[in-house]
């Protein structure tokens, strides 16, 4: 069995229902996810071993977050209870032409201030194939961003494969250091990137004609470097939009196909359901099955409520081979 690592903040995610504003809302849907424990949840659905990396409060709702966490297969011995609060957001669904809004509340939590040291890398690392990193934890505290550059350069020097989600977030960004500052030294021991041109410019501070530019660029720049993929994305509306995606490499490029996706019941972690399946196509499979199988199941999620996919690897390939949608008895 194939082993992975993930790092990241997980967070208490509330929701108003039946898409109602925030300014209407009498109560809060509850749910619990983070962009690199649902890309971790996925794959352990898949029959991957995952283990993540984190920090909770040591109360109630950090509790009831690690035991989600396990709920969903994913291995927590690495989940550390330590001072501080549990990261919260307020997500509010669009529909039709008015977009979906985010508010963040999540400073000082207890991932924030994770101290690498106190991390056993020798017994996380032991029999690992993969880590996956996103560029929101180095984001959020200088504490977590040498979390994560020890987590890579760990594996680096265990010859452990990495996968990174560039994913730049500006409001995040907020600790005295810019993104341009801290990314370069984590591109340098990362084998799998997502990224768009706007990710690679403002990570490396510098500007890009296109994504062929800015790819060609990290290619040349990065030594480590195998793989760049990057999804498109056509919004005709908040329930309406078209997705497709493309991944690199030095010799070759492979596009997936398109998905014309209405009505979009939740887009949030739909990059991560991506981030997943493209993992698990890699570990298992050729490049063009995996980008069409990150694709997949990046498109499934759309039909999902809530942070994390919940389907098998049979429904994603029913979808990458067109037969999806069926009633099933």
């Amino acid at each position: 069995m194939k082993k992975v690592i993930t790092l990241g903040e997980v967070m208490l995610r509330l929701s108003p229902p039946a898409h109602q504003r925030f300014l209407q809302a009498q109560s809060f849907e509850i749910e619990f996810g983070g962009s690199e424990a649902n890309v971790g949840a996925n794959l352990a659905a898949w029959g991957i071993s995952v283990q993540h990396l984190s920090a909770f409060p040591p109360h109630e709702l950090g509790q009831a977050a690690i035991a989600k966490l396990r709920q969903l297969g994913i291995d927590t011995r690495f989940c550390y209870l330590r001072d501080g609060r549990l990261g919260t957001y307020f997500l509010e669904k669009g529909a039709l032409d008015r977009g979906s809004k985010i508010i963040y509340d999540r400073e000082h939590s207890s991932f924030s201030k994770l101290d690498p040291d106190i991390v056993d890398w020798e017994e996380l690392f032991e029999n690992a194939d993969w880590l996956h990193w996103s560029g929101i934890s180095p984001a959020i505290s200088e504490s977590t961003a040498r979390l994560t550059l020890r987590a890579v350069t760990e594996a680096q020097k265990k010859g452990v494969k990495v996968s990174g989600d560039l994913n730049y977030r500006s409001n995040l960004w907020s600790y005295g250091k810019a993104a341009h500052e801290i990314m370069p030294e984590l591109l340098k021991a990362t084998q799998v990137m997502i990224a768009g041109k706007r990710d690679f410019e403002q990570c490396l501070n510098l500007g890009f004609k296109d994504f062929e530019d800015a790819a060609s660029y990290a290619f040349e720049k990065f030594d480590q470097l195998e793989w760049i993929s990057q999804t498109h994305r056509v919004t005709h509306s908040a329930s309406h939009n078209t997705i497709s995606a493309e991944l690199h490499s030095r010799d070759n490029s492979f596009q997936s196909k398109s998905y014309d996706l209405t009505p979009i019941v939740d887009r949030v972690g739909t990059g991560d359901a991506f981030a997943a399946g493209l993992i698990y196509g890699l570990l298992h499979t050729t490049p063009q099955e995996s980008i069409e199988m990150a694709m997949a199941a990046g498109a499934l999620k759309h039909s999902v409520p809530g942070d994390q996919l919940h389907a098998s690897l049979e429904e994603i390939r029913e979808v990458m081979a067109g037969v999806s949608g069926r009633i099933k008895r």
